[in-house]
């Protein structure tokens, strides 16, 4: 989709059955590898992917591209609003997955937006402490390798020892050292069904 939004994207819609049944959103948000202005660079890893190879994904599944620099928590939502204008989804399923610049864009999305999204899964990222106490509302997964060297695995400690320092003591969050992994090792979480099962199980009331 182009010209609709500042973002331009991918979106996939899941089979008839599911898109018929207000199904949710997943949004995921690619590392800077993938900036640019070729959209079909954004399907050379992540969901957008895994749907290519076979994947059933019960979900609108939109894919943004960011040009250069970080993400952007409001033209995200952009995106977001208008596939929930064309399209008739469940409010209360919105989740959003990212890796690397991704996974910053994550944290920083849903800790704009807690209000939006349901869940969220931030690999190999970071964030801002000042949305930590938004991210804490919301079931929220951080992952990062111990042996990443692209994004020094400080970044997620801090993040979560922010959200830990909320109110509810980070109650909703999970947080996940992956031991020996680097930066790219990461990527093989959206080859498995835990994150998508663990997402998909989660609804706001």
């Amino acid at each position: 989709v182009k010209g609709k939004t500042t973002y331009k994207f991918w979106i996939n819609l899941p089979e008839a059955e599911v898109l018929n049944s207000k199904p949710p959103i997943l949004i995921f948000l690619h590392g800077k590898s993938l900036s640019g202005n070729d959209l079909n660079s954004v399907k050379k890893y992540g969901v957008i992917h895994e749907i290519e190879k076979g994947r059933k994904v019960p979900a609108i599944v939109i894919a943004p591209q960011v040009v250069s620099g970080s993400w952007d928590p409001d033209k995200i939502l952009e995106v977001v609003q208008y596939v929930q204008a064309n399209y008739e989804t469940d409010l209360s399923r919105v989740y959003v997955c990212g890796m690397s610049l991704g996974g910053y864009g994550t944290m920083h999305f849903a800790g704009k937006y807690p209000n939006i999204v349901t869940a969220g899964v931030a690999l190999c990222g970071g964030g801002n402490s000042s949305d930590a106490c938004n991210l804490s509302s919301i079931p929220f997964w951080i992952q990062h390798g111990t042996a990443d060297k692209a994004v020094p695995i400080k970044e997620s400690r801090s993040m979560a020892s922010a959200i830990r320092n909320c109110s509810n003591g980070g109650s909703k969050l999970i947080y996940t050292e992956i031991n020996g992994a680097n930066h790219g090792a990461l990527e093989r979480i959206f080859r498995s069904d835990e994150m998508y099962d663990w997402l998909f199980d989660k609804i706001k009331n």
